[in-house]
This record gives C-alpha cells, sequence and structure tokens, in this order.
C-alpha cells in the first residue's frame, strides 16, 4: 500500500494573510459599489454625464481598476482555497497591486491626507509582513504545492 503525503491544511499565520484577502476583496467589493452608485441614482447620473467626457473617464477608469483588483482578488482567494502552488507568486503580485493603488490613492485622490496616508501605511505594511513570509515560509511551501 502506498500513502499519500498530503499538504498541511490551511491554518496558523497562513489565516493572516487570508484575512488580509478577504478584508481587501470586501473592501473592492464596497469600493465598485460606491462607483456604479451614481447609475442608480437620477441626480448623479445626470451629472455624470453631463460633465463631458472628462469627467466620464476618470469615473470609468476608476470603476475598470475596481472591478479588476475585485476579481483578481477573488481569483487570488479561489487558488488559495485550492492551495495552488502559483498562490505565492500572485499572492506578492497581489500585495504589489494594493501598494500601487494606495500610492495612486495618496497621490491623485481628493481624500483627506490622513486617510491616504493611514490606506498607504496599511497596505505597506501587509508587503512588508506577508512578502517575506510567502517568499522564505517552509508551512507556504508544503501547504500550496497543488497544481
Amino acid at each position: 500500500m502506498t500513502e499519500q503525503v498530503t499538504a498541511p491544511r490551511i491554518g496558523g499565520w497562513l489565516l493572516l494573510p487570508l484575512a488580509w484577502l478577504i478584508m481587501t476583496m470586501l473592501t473592492c467589493a464596497l469600493v465598485l459599489a460606491m462607483y456604479l452608485s451614481p447609475l442608480f441614482n437620477p441626480t448623479w447620473r445626470v451629472t455624470l454625464f453631463s460633465h463631458g467626457s472628462i469627467l466620464m473617464t476618470q469615473w470609468a477608469v476608476s470603476l475598470l481598476t475596481a472591478a479588476a483588483v475585485w476579481l483578481y482578488s477573488i481569483w487570488v482567494m479561489w487558488i488559495f482555497c485550492k492551495r495552488s502552488r502559483r498562490l505565492p507568486r500572485h499572492y506578492v503580485i497581489w500585495l504589489l497591486v494594493t501598494v500601487l493603488l494606495a500610492l495612486k490613492t495618496f497621490a491623485f485622490t481628493p481624500v483627506s491626507d490622513a486617510k491616504a496616508i493611514q490606506t498607504l501605511l496599511l497596505s505597506l505594511l501587509a508587503a512588508a509582513v506577508f512578502v517575506p513570509y510567502f517568499k522564505r515560509s517552509q508551512r507556504v511551501k508544503q501547504t500550496f504545492v497543488q497544481p
């Protein structure tokens, strides 16, 4: 008889990156809902479509960016739960994308500096902790082994 060696289940410290992924995915869903809300409010819809192509283009780019990040987050969550060996690389890419979006928010979005810095620092902290963990951890190497 041959014994199959199974990879460890997702647990321990791997629950922190999973929680960060879920939290970011839910935040992206809320941002996506925020960008879609002008389509359902007649006053906002008139304002959006009557100010020419600049406002419409900025709104469309923001909407598409939020949708892309949300969909990529869902896919990363899927391969996380499947324990795919592709996960460490894509999780690192996903973290870098969140840092880039936080930088974009800090530089180009008209929000308060305190909120933008808080978002940027949280993204940088997550990347600073989770990237080395996913690159060097034996637990990660043993858990994410499925094709």
